[in-house]
């Protein structure tokens, strides 16, 4: 299995603080903010760093933020499958947080390994390809 370093990501409450932070520390401008509807975040780039804001408690993030506060919520990771990683992984008795791969930003393929398998990380796989015929964000205009 080859991995490709993708980025981490950062809980956050708003956007805005950090993104404003980051940007003035490291020199290098934001994405605009994008809405990860199938995640429940909106998310912006800075550099390598994904700033991830909660639609609201009962989301994934939302219930992160809720018990361990903002922080680092995950590693990511790039691979040539993610459907071929989920099952060599599991193969090696490691636990995903779900059965298939879901949708992320941009269409991507993703699916996370579960923290119990990782000594409390969470990692994230991504795929390079949209997934075909899904939009990626069916809210977003």
């Amino acid at each position: 299995m080859k991995l490709e370093f993708d980025h981490v990501a950062v809980a956050v409450p708003s956007l805005d603080g950090f993104r404003t932070a980051l940007e003035r520390i490291t020199g290098l401008e934001g994405s605009p903010p994008e809405r990860v509807a199938s995640q429940g975040v909106d998310v912006c780039f800075v550099g390598p760093v994904e700033i991830m804001e909660s639609h609201g408690p009962d989301t994934p993030v939302g219930r992160f933020l809720t018990r361990r506060g903002p922080g680092l919520h995950h590693i990511a990771y790039r691979v040539e499958s993610v459907p071929d990683t989920m099952e060599e992984l599991r193969g090696e008795g490691f636990e995903f947080t779900q059965a298939e791969p879901a949708v992320g930003r941009g269409g991507h393929r993703v699916a996370f390994l579960h923290p119990a398998s990782t000594g409390g990380v969470l990692i994230e796989f991504l795929d390079g390809g949209e997934t075909p015929g899904v939009d990626p964000d069916p809210d977003r205009p």
